[in-house]
């Protein structure tokens, strides 16, 4: 993407009142508004509160919106130029119960506060798969420290992944530290029992690991 397109999508996404894009500063002192109201002033309803985290596009975000109206939806992004798409499909198709927060994910319990979560889901991350890089892979002890700060005591993670790698070391960390897997299963569209929100929304990249055949994965669990 060139830098004109980027910067307009910036401009774009600074007029849509469905993102919202605090400073490292303001989350990290203490200055954040919305954290502990985001029903209250950003949604003004108390439906359950869902994260998408690392939301890209917002594609699964929207979708998940529109597929469960009763629930309220965050996709949340550091790349406020990716997610521009998913701002501007739900404002020219007026979905209210969808809005975007651009941050990094390490910063998610100043962005939230104490059980303000019902959900989180995790779509499609980067694997990290060399050792070095173990410290921003996104179901690691750290960070699903920082989902629990956050999450209901009943909250659920979802992770959706075509990532082998990433399936069966997030299988074996959550059995590793005593957490409670929910479900799991490592072809969901070939093998029965899938929840429907998993086979029935698909981001575009998904799209394309199944035309090459790609087995895409899927675990929910909750954090003890």
């Amino acid at each position: 993407m060139g830098s004109k397109n980027k910067l307009k999508r910036f401009r774009e996404n600074e007029t849509f009142n469905n993102v919202v894009q605090p400073s490292r500063e303001e989350l990290v002192n203490g200055d954040f508004d919305l954290k502990g109201k985001w029903n209250s002033t950003f949604f003004k309803n108390d439906n359950p509160l869902v994260l998408e985290l690392g939301c890209g596009k917002g594609e699964y975000t929207v979708g998940l919106a529109k597929k469960f109206p009763n629930k309220n939806f965050i996709g949340i992004d550091i790349k406020g130029a990716r997610f521009w798409r998913g701002a501007k499909t739900a404002v020219e198709e007026n979905i209210g119960n969808v809005g975007f927060l651009r941050t990094q994910i390490e910063l998610i319990e100043h962005a939230f506060a104490a059980e303000e979560v019902d959900e989180i889901w995790i779509t499609f991350p980067d694997p990290q798969i060399k050792y070095k890089r173990t410290k921003h892979r996104m179901t690691n002890s750290a960070f699903l420290k920082k989902y629990k700060s956050i999450l209901k005591p009943d909250g659920v993670v979802n992770l959706k992944t075509d990532s082998e790698f990433m399936h069966g070391y997030t299988l074996g960390l959550l059995h590793g530290e005593g957490h409670e897997v929910l479900y799991a299963n490592n072809d969901v569209y070939h093998q029965h029992g899938s929840p429907d929100e998993v086979t029935s929304i698909q981001t575009f990249y998904e799209s394309q690991y199944l035309q090459i055949g790609k087995a895409i994965t899927f675990i929910r669990f909750k954090i003890k």
